[in-house]
């Protein structure tokens, strides 16, 4: 005998929750009620919608994070969290409540045109909130140190000795001296914001490099680091980022989710692309790669002078002898694609 799943709608705040319901088929999504964020009391109203196993519970991803969704699945509830940047949007539509948008959540869901978040371990996600907390030092610092560089900008003390931040820089920066008693003490001041927020910085990278050892995933964070570019850090950060790679079926799948695939605004003759998504930047920003010459002046790349390179015919012939290209003539568009 088949079940008839009743599809439910939450939509979750720190202090409520609301709930919408549709039973499968063509019944139109119904408000139930508005509860407190408590889930015992939560729990116990599912239960009198539908039998456990008869409901599929859905919520957006939000600030609540995925411990609602753990303790459903725990009760044997089947729950899912929703890309809320993926939802389809009513144009024209200028009224929102909490009601309102329980029950499209729901009524979307049992349509299935919503795409559900890959919820992650719970130990995949306590390392995610270290990284999250360094990155998030990591920019504190470098916005305390535009702010101190901009300070000495404005009273005309320019720094000609090399690269900044180094030991060299910062003496410099502590010898300074002012005509002014306020101006001292800002400078004092801005030195002490930039002290704390390293301090925290390498506080957490040696927390990082101490927690990864008894990772689960910590085999996993090694093997990254054989890529060329690709330290402690970035390593970390992109497994809790990403958690389980084997969820992917292809590469453009993964570079979708990390937000390296461009935006794409095309009709007709008219083709537009612009930049990257907004998700998975964190991700991205340890992912990424600096562009190659990027502060730094671009040199020729060394001659090779190894004996199997000195064997090699020169790249000329080399390209005129490939397989399937004639002597001196330029490949097929459909070869230089296909590789055929």
């Amino acid at each position: 005998m088949s079940v008839s799943l009743v599809f439910v709608g939450l939509d979750v705040h720190k202090d409520s929750i609301v709930i919408a319901s549709a039973r499968q088929g063509n019944s139109a999504s119904t408000f139930v009620d508005t509860l407190p964020h408590d889930f015992p009391k939560l729990l116990k109203r599912l239960k009198r919608i539908a039998d456990p196993a008869a409901l599929r519970v859905c919520y957006e991803a939000g600030p609540t994070g995925f411990e609602l969704a753990r303790n459903l699945k725990a009760k044997g509830i089947d729950c899912a969290v929703i890309a809320p940047s993926l939802i389809p949007v009513q144009q024209g539509c200028h009224i929102k409540t909490d009601r309102r948008d329980a029950v499209r959540l729901t009524s979307l869901f049992r349509a299935g045109e919503l795409t559900k978040v890959a919820i992650p371990e719970p130990h995949v996600e306590a390392m995610r909130d270290l990284a999250r907390a360094r990155d998030d030092f990591k920019r504190d610092e470098r916005v305390a140190r535009q702010r101190l560089d901009k300070f000495l900008l404005r009273q005309s003390r320019f720094w000609s000795g090399g690269t900044k931040w180094t030991q060299r820089h910062l003496a410099w920066v502590r010898a300074q001296t002012f005509e002014h008693l306020p101006q001292t003490r800002t400078l004092a001041t801005y030195l002490t914001a930039i002290d704390q927020a390293t301090g925290r910085v390498d506080q957490l990278t040696k927390d990082l490099e101490e927690l990864v050892q008894n990772w689960e995933l910590g085999p996993l964070v090694t093997a990254l680091q054989a890529l060329r570019g690709v330290q402690l850090v970035t390593a970390v950060t992109l497994v809790s980022e990403v958690g389980n790679f084997a969820r992917f079926h292809s590469a453009h799948r993964l570079m979708s989710y990390v937000g390296l695939v461009p935006r794409e605004h095309s009709s007709g003759a008219r083709r537009r692309q612009g930049s990257g998504r907004r998700p998975g930047q964190r991700a991205r920003r340890s992912g990424t790669p600096a562009p190659r010459g990027a502060g730094r002046r671009r040199r020729r790349a060394p001659r090779c002078t190894s004996s199997r390179a000195r064997r090699l015919p020169p790249p000329s012939a080399r390209r005129d002898a490939a397989p399937g290209r004639r002597q001196g003539s330029r490949p097929m568009p459909s070869q230089s694609r296909s590789g055929t």
